[in-house]
């Protein structure tokens, strides 16, 4: 055991290999993160881990579909606070009519066009 170790603290060899190799490696990485067949593997890998999620119960592989609210606090603030405005907002609107059914409406739009046409007949 201590000549391994005095002959890797003499033979430096595997140091200058190790950081060649992982400089190549991380070059290769980037490149290759972009490629289809990059894509494709992480989307097969994905498909696995999702079947091993479903098939064994195994919840920790499964993401949490809220998780982005902790990750974004600000947004997640902002949104709760449009989210509220636009609640408050819908309570005072006039409900949505629908086609056909605006009989009280078009009642209503013609009673004033009459007055109006009146009102314009005496400014004559």
């Amino acid at each position: 055991m201590w000549e391994i170790i005095e002959r890797m603290a003499t033979d430096r060899l595997w140091i200058y290999t190790a950081l060649a190799g992982s400089a190549f490696g991380a070059a290769f990485l980037f490149w290759f993160k972009d490629t289809r067949i990059a894509t494709w593997g992480v989307q097969k890998f994905d498909a696995f881990l999702e079947y091993l999620a479903i098939r064994w119960g195994w919840t920790w592989f499964q993401n949490d579909p809220n998780a982005w609210r902790v990750k974004y606090p600000k947004i997640t603030a902002k949104i709760d606070e449009i989210e509220a405005r636009l609640t408050e907002l819908e309570k005072d609107s006039h409900p949505p009519v629908a086609p056909g059914g605006a009989t009280e409406l078009k009642d209503e739009i013609a009673k004033l066009e009459e007055k109006i046409k009146k009102l314009e007949g005496k400014k004559k």
